[in-house]
């Protein structure tokens, strides 16, 4: 599984969030693209629209779990994706922002 440490993400970085509405919408990266595990085989369409097309894919969750699913999904059709190891919980131990729905202070559910 090919996975990257919080602390080597650039800003900039695609982000893409599969964690679930509630968890999202009390705190997430701000920039992140979000389609919850749940949803994410529906959503496809949305998701290649959105994603880098020569750009490495940065899957996270709340601990790594959901996010792994993804990224072998991701991997399987051919697309560069890494696991953010730790996931949300470490971005916010790092120091990394964390926003709510509304571009508010959040935190990680």
């Amino acid at each position: 599984m090919p996975t990257v440490e919080v602390g080597d993400l650039a800003d900039g970085d695609f982000l893409l969030d599969v964690r679930e509405d509630d968890e999202w919408q009390a705190g997430h990266a701000a920039g992140a693209l979000h389609i919850p595990i749940s949803e994410f085989v529906a959503r496809y369409g949305e998701f290649t629209e959105a994603a880098p097309q020569d750009g490495r894919v940065h899957v996270i969750c709340r601990s790594g779990g959901r996010s792994a699913q993804v990224t072998m999904y991701l991997a399987q059709q051919g697309i560069d994706a890494v696991n953010v190891d730790g996931g949300m919980q470490v971005w916010a131990a790092c120091g990394r922002p964390v926003v709510d729905d509304k571009g508010q202070p959040g935190f990680v559910l």
